[in-house]
């Protein structure tokens, strides 16, 4: 159609029937087109995706990078939006890719960076403390490409490539539930130690001591989740927890080759 952008969305993803309408949603009727790569999901993901109106492919997990990789490949359009199935574009944010665009603005950068805030289940939309970071997500794949990391998903800017950021957000739904989130934590910090581990890395034991103690009060005060009230004090203690797991598990894996020598 004549008013949708020269932008393809894509979105990987596996078992996120709950949630990925969100995403497309958010996106849909203004972009080209919107494409989600699912992993094998046993949900109903690719039902969902495709009654959203997105064209949904099949690609066996190869990891973070490699999987958006692979998304970037199946898009017709060279200016590319990423989104997580978690994650959906604000109006003030669409509004402002459209002016972008619409004005011819967007070849002022070759990548933008956007802030994407965390929403939790019991909120409609984030709070104005809440947590973000500064993420590529609309970009010229001519002018960069996420990386082949297989546990870091970042677009990587080609050399002399211009950056910029925009002001709108993406609202992250990272968190279904706590027990969700632990489990995703678990699983994450054990790609990290493998990561590491591929790469001869470590992590010095003395972190034991420290790690949990320094990554709360990064989360509870850095992060202001002391904002929350008691929900901020679980989310400190699970972020701590999670930073702690990844040493703990580094050094388990350590023990475990002394072991075997």
């Amino acid at each position: 159609m004549a008013d949708r952008l020269p932008v393809s969305a894509f979105i990987i993803a596996r078992d996120e029937a709950d949630r990925i309408a969100g995403a497309i949603d958010s996106v849909a009727g203004w972009v080209d087109e919107v494409i989600v790569i699912d992993s094998g999901s046993s949900d109903d993901t690719v039902t969902v995706a495709r009654s959203r109106g997105a064209r949904a492919v099949e690609n066996a997990w190869p990891g973070y990078g490699p999987q958006k990789r692979f998304g970037e490949d199946q898009c017709r359009n060279d200016w590319l939006l990423n989104l997580d199935a978690d994650e959906a574009v604000t109006p003030d944010l669409e509004a402002e890719i459209r002016t972008l665009f619409a004005t011819g603005r967007h070849t002022e950068a070759d990548c933008w960076r956007i802030m994407i805030r965390d929403v939790y289940p019991h909120e409609a939309g984030p709070a104005p403390w809440a947590y973000g970071y500064h993420q590529i997500r609309l970009y010229d794949r001519r002018k960069g490409r996420f990386s082949a990391s297989t546990v870091h998903d970042t677009v990587r800017p080609d050399a002399g490539a211009r950056v910029a950021s925009l002001q709108g957000i993406i609202a992250h739904r990272s968190i279904r539930s706590l027990a969700f989130q632990v489990g995703k934590y678990n699983r994450y910090s054990d790609m990290q130690v493998a990561d590491m581990r591929a790469r001869g890395r470590g992590l010095p034991r003395w972190r034991l001591l420290t790690e949990f103690p320094f990554a709360f009060l990064k989360a509870y005060v850095g992060r202001r989740y002391a904002r929350y009230g008691w929900w901020g004090l679980i989310l400190a203690v699970n972020y701590a927890h999670a930073r702690f797991l990844r040493v703990a598990k580094a050094y388990e894996a350590r023990l475990a080759e002394r072991t075997r020598r």
